[in-house]
């Protein structure tokens, strides 16, 4: 049975709202970067970040191709293509009691897509923070 916070998250995911983020992201929810060496902490950074990828690897391609859950922790994979590039990953995700995301963690893969995603999520993040 999915987790009532990951049924949310693919809410998210397949609908591109990006301001359901609101409702499910705990207000001390961290995000660890496959391409930040530093944890990005609070609701209000961790949604950027989310946003930046929604915009950069949540295209037409992009799918959930395995799905893990524990009490209170899901391991989603999931593949995509970015310009070309065969992109595989993990989001490793935490969430409290109160159904909130606590912690965001994403890891990809091979390095010639960590390095695809590391250009299109700055481009990205830096037309987020003109705005």
């Amino acid at each position: 049975m999915i987790p009532k916070l990951i049924q949310q998250w693919h809410t998210v995911v397949e609908t591109k709202n990006v301001d359901l983020l609101d409702d499910i992201l705990a207000d001390d929810a961290k995000l660890y970067s496959p391409v930040v060496h530093t944890v990005q902490e609070g609701k209000q950074i961790t949604k950027m970040y989310l946003m930046g990828a929604a915009m950069t690897l949540g295209n037409d391609s992009f799918k959930y191709v395995r799905e893990v859950y524990d009490d209170g922790f899901a391991l989603l994979e999931f593949e995509t293509e970015l310009n070309g590039i065969f992109v595989n990953g993990i989001d490793m995700i935490s969430w409290n009691s109160e159904n909130k995301i606590t912690d965001f963690k994403v890891m990809i893969r091979p390095l010639k897509a960590v390095n695809a995603v590391h250009q299109v999520m700055k481009e990205a993040l830096m037309k987020m923070n003109k705005s």
